[in-house]
């Protein structure tokens, strides 16, 4: 057997307990494996003076489907901008997360009925492991489920999904809310208790019902959560009160950034950061994680399974936009955005995904995101991780922004720094803890050996934009910038037991109001 021995790294594993210390690495077969009594076929790589981490994870992108590719026709000046890289090919996207040292990404929004081109987007990724979350926050055999307050239909209906799409966990997208914008462009839910149907289903029946079925399905990565209200100054209060709704079950509350203001009406003159209390919500409450959705300054694009938010931002910018309502289970939204660091919004939201990182105590409980392309690129990791490590450095950019800002968060009082270690979690240990992907995120023995090489510098910027080495399975596949090999990507997918007896019922109902054939869905096998 052929054996990589990784040699001298300062190596940080914070699943298993390892932080900075320097130690050798053994790889065979595309593991990490114990160092071998004796060897006589081996490869060895002298890393003496330099940071050894997992490959990075990144659970909440948008890189994947028609919504991603909509988004591209729309602004082809954004297609394959050097400088601005927000909508790269498929292709393009797994060589930059490659350059990064991201070897494992997870779609977040996909339409039930798009996933079989997901399916197959994903697998042209280059040297990379993705998987996808499925929609059903608004499906309409989700909501006749819950109305007739079967949960046994409801749990075997989300395994029959995750099974025949492939997909890795349920998402619940503005539960209710893209359902009643439908029917009235005015319409959108603005409290938990609002009646979305005749018979009187709310959203918090729609989370709480969907959580617990996903719960009891025993999926690795339970229910993965876009509150109501999003970007909807005062929607801390939906905030909250999902919290509490989803208290007591795992459950992840997702670009939470977006959901973290203070304010009333639709005045964003009102807006302001209640970080605070929420993130003291999260602290108290360890079943609960959230990933931020960190604005980056600079052009990028709105995409959501949230149809009416699409259609609020537009109005908001005035610019283009598309939109797309699938049948009977969710909608899309579309609209070019700029952020800019003179706008007081704009700061605002930044200074709010920063305060998140630092208000939660526990980093395993809180995730890096941009929420790809929406707050802006996974691009600006790098940056994101030096604001976080550099106090400093953040107080330098927090007085380049609208004042305004300093009267409306916190973060001018917020003097934390990360540490390597603590990088090591929210990019890589905790977003692979969280998703339940037990060979990912470090680098014990059998974990897959997704490795990435760091030269040490104290600009942190520089150190993580450009790691030294990275491999994936085992083989070398990016050294100082440029691609070694482009090996075969590897689709993540949930496949939960469930009672298979409601098949034909699911089946009937499906061909019965879809305008495609259950024979034409998904996967049968």
């Amino acid at each position: 057997m052929q054996y990589l021995k990784l040699r001298g790294g300062k190596i940080f594993d914070p699943k298993n307990g390892i932080d900075g210390e320097v130690r050798d690495l053994w790889i065979a077969g595309g593991k990490v494996v114990p160092a071998p009594a004796t060897v006589e076929n081996i490869q060895e790589i002298d890393l003496q003076g330099r940071v050894v981490m997992p490959g990075g994870v990144d659970m909440h992108c948008h890189i994947a489907g028609p919504k991603v590719n909509t988004a591209r026709k729309m602004q082809p000046e954004l297609f394959r901008a050097e400088d601005n890289p927000t909508l790269p090919t498929i292709w393009d996207t797994g060589y930059r997360y490659l350059g990064l040292g991201y070897t494992t990404a997870f779609d977040a929004a996909v339409s039930p009925l798009a996933a079989n081109h997901v399916q197959h987007e994903i697998s042209d990724l280059p040297a990379m492991d993705g998987g996808f979350f499925v929609l059903v926050g608004n499906n309409h055999y989700v909501f006749d489920c819950i109305e007739k307050n079967d949960g046994s239909r409801l749990k075997s209906f989300l395994g029959w999904l995750l099974n025949r799409t492939g997909g890795y966990a349920p998402k619940i997208v503005n539960p209710g809310g893209v359902e009643l914008w439908k029917s009235d462009r005015s319409g959108n839910v603005r409290d938990l208790d609002c009646e979305i149907s005749r018979s009187g289903l709310t959203a918090r029946e729609i989370l709480l019902q969907v959580t617990t079925a996903a719960n009891e399905l025993g999926l690795p990565h339970p229910v993965h959560v876009h509150t109501n209200n999003l970007g909807i100054p005062g929607n801390w209060e939906t905030t909250l009160e999902t919290m509490k709704t989803l208290a007591g079950q795992q459950a992840h509350l997702t670009h939470i950034q977006f959901h973290s203001y203070g304010g009333g009406g639709v005045s964003e003159s009102s807006m302001c950061s209640k970080t605070l209390p929420l993130a003291q919500f999260i602290n108290e409450h360890p079943e609960l994680s959230v990933d931020v959705g960190q604005v980056a300054f600079g052009s990028t694009t709105s995409m959501t399974g949230d149809g009416p938010l699409g259609y609020y931002l537009a109005n908001l910018s005035g610019k283009r936009w598309f939109s797309c309502d699938t049948e009977l289970e969710s909608g899309c939204g579309i609209s070019p955005i700029q952020y800019k660091n003179s706008n007081f919004v704009h700061a605002l939201q930044w200074a709010i995904g920063l305060e998140w990182y630092l208000a939660v105590k526990n980093p395993w409980q809180v995730v890096m995101s941009t929420d790809h392309p929406n707050g802006g690129s996974f691009t600006a990791y790098p940056q994101i991780i030096r604001l976080l490590m550099d106090r400093n450095y953040r107080w330098e950019k927090l007085a380049e922004v609208n004042p305004r800002v300093l009267k409306h968060s916190q973060l001018a009082d917020m003097d934390r720094e990360y540490t390597l270690g603590e990088i090591a979690v929210i990019t890589r240990a905790g977003p692979a803890k969280l998703l339940g992907l037990e060979h990912k995120g470090h680098l014990g023995e059998g974990a897959d050996a997704d490795v990435t090489v760091y030269d040490f510098d104290e600009n942190y910027e520089q150190m993580f934009e450009l790691p030294y080495l990275v491999f994936k399975s085992g083989e070398l596949v990016v050294e100082g910038g440029e691609f070694r090999s482009r090996k075969s990507s590897t689709i993540l997918s949930s496949r939960p037991e469930y009672d298979r007896a409601y098949d034909p019922k699911i089946e009937a109902w499906f061909n019965e109001n879809y305008s495609i054939p259950v024979s034409q869905f998904g996967r049968t096998s």
